[in-house]
């Protein structure tokens, strides 16, 4: 190699060190032919510290060079939007209906977005929507067959004994898993939650511990379980933002068990109990999902309805009257429905963006999400959505699929709709030593320009 060509080797070597910090890209998506927006940005060599008076010069062996921190330009890149997503009800010229009852929330089960709330994170007493959670664990472990729906379950005397609503079970009278789900979920049976419990868990106690897990797990944030019937705890509590996410995972979880909320009716034990939830009857396209009622928490109703392919999840509290929580609850449906639609952006591993990736076997990196990414809009505003990507530049291999490299955000007249990470969908495979040193120069020249 001639001495000038070493030269300017070493020289980008030495430099590309500081380039690894980055700038920050944002990427102004126009659906199909995305604009390009780059602020470059970096991080300044440190000073060297000065040699304390007096200290002996000792020898020793050379330090590897530090790692350069990366700049504020690339750590914004890789942080989530400090903007909270707006509900989009807000922006619908038809605005959220007035609703008698204390708390309420509607989300659109696809996209998970909320579309308009009242008082959503308000603690409140959730009555026998808990039974939720009951019915989600006892079907998680049907699922992992720790459990099956014709085994015979053991009812307790403290679930004989237990209070409030009942399925009317017996110690030593035969009772399926099959029964109790649909005492549960049907009848709304406080002794068949407590079976159910006892079936699953060994015992109530142990049950209540694995709902508090789950809750956690899900991002309830707001939830306490002290019991799996619901019955009334000061510590007992939740907000109808929690019992929408529990809703939406029983919905997503568990499809095959679904169907057991759209019973109308059960008879066990030669006692016929009909399901509580009115809307059943009201509306076709309800097809489920449970009631409660205490004096604390009112009359509350978790609803869900699918006309064509969109799905709604309402949660409703502290009405005064079986009729006000399904009017009401119905009330919230149409207007979800009648003025909001939902579209998918971008389909499952398609590419929201080709970045420039550097010192990689390969020039492009395919970025964008690894699921279908959906977004609830005010009707005849699909078009009006903005999507933009955020990520580090330059880009440097290698890179993992499903590495995340940034934040996908899609925006509304100026308005946060949702945010995803911006994920690698191919690998890219770190270059030799010949094209790292090549890319080098050019990102030296490109720093210099």
């Amino acid at each position: 190699m001639s001495e000038p060509l070493f030269l300017a080797v070493r020289g980008a070597l030495r430099v590309s060190a500081l380039t690894l910090a980055g700038a920050a890209v944002v990427l102004s998506l126009a659906l199909g032919s995305p604009q390009v927006y780059a602020q470059n940005s970096s991080t300044p060599a440190a000073k060297p510290a000065p040699k304390g008076k007096g200290e002996p010069a000792a020898k020793a062996e050379p330090a590897a060079p530090a790692k350069p921190a990366p700049s504020e330009a690339a750590v914004s890149a890789k942080t989530p939007s400090p903007l909270t997503p707006v509900q989009v009800g807000e922006m619908s010229s038809v605005p959220a209906p007035t609703i008698a009852a204390r708390a309420w929330i509607t989300v659109d089960v696809t996209s998970g977005q909320v579309v308009a709330s009242s008082n959503a994170d308000q603690k409140i007493e959730p009555a026998s929507l808990t039974k939720i959670m009951t019915a989600y664990l006892a079907f998680t472990a049907i699922k992992e067959k720790r459990l099956t729906l014709e085994q015979q379950a053991n009812v307790s005397t403290v679930a004989w004994k237990t209070r409030g609503s009942r399925m009317f079970i017996e110690p030593r009278k035969p009772v399926t898993v099959d029964e109790l789900v649909k005492g549960v979920i049907i009848q709304s049976g406080n002794d068949a939650s407590v079976a159910l419990a006892e079936a699953v868990s060994g015992s109530e106690s142990a049950f209540v511990d694995n709902m508090n897990k789950e809750a956690a797990r899900m991002g309830m944030v707001n939830t306490v379980f002290k019991n799996a019937t619901g019955l009334p705890d000061p510590e007992h509590v939740t907000t109808v933002r929690d019992l929408a996410i529990i809703a939406r995972r029983m919905i997503n979880d568990h499809p095959d068990y679904f169907p057991y909320y759209s019973m109308r009716e059960f008879t066990y034990n030669k006692i016929k109990q009909s399901n509580r939830n009115r809307l059943l009857w009201a509306d076709p396209s309800v097809d489920g999902m449970k009631t409660g009622h205490t004096d604390a928490a009112g009359y509350c109703l978790v609803a869900t309805a699918k006309r064509g392919d969109r799905r709604v999840i309402t949660v409703l509290v502290g009405s005064d009257s079986m009729a006000t929580r399904a009017e009401e609850s119905l009330k919230i449906l149409n207007w979800t429905f009648q003025n909001f639609e939902t579209i998918k952006i971008f389909d499952k591993s398609q590419p929201a963006v080709e970045a420039r990736v550097w010192q990689g076997k390969t020039d492009e990196a395919k970025l964008g999400v690894s699921d279908p990414l959906w977004v609830t809009v005010p009707r005849g505003r699909a078009g009006d959505v903005k999507p933009i990507a955020k990520r580090p530049d330059p880009l440097l291999a290698p890179l993992g699929a499903g590495e995340k490299v940034g934040t996908l955000t899609l925006m509304l007249d100026n308005k946060l709709l949702r945010s995803e990470p911006l994920e690698v969908l191919e690998a890219v495979e770190r270059a030799g030593f010949v094209g790292r040193t090549v890319d080098s120069v050019k990102l030296w020249f490109r720093k210099s320009e």
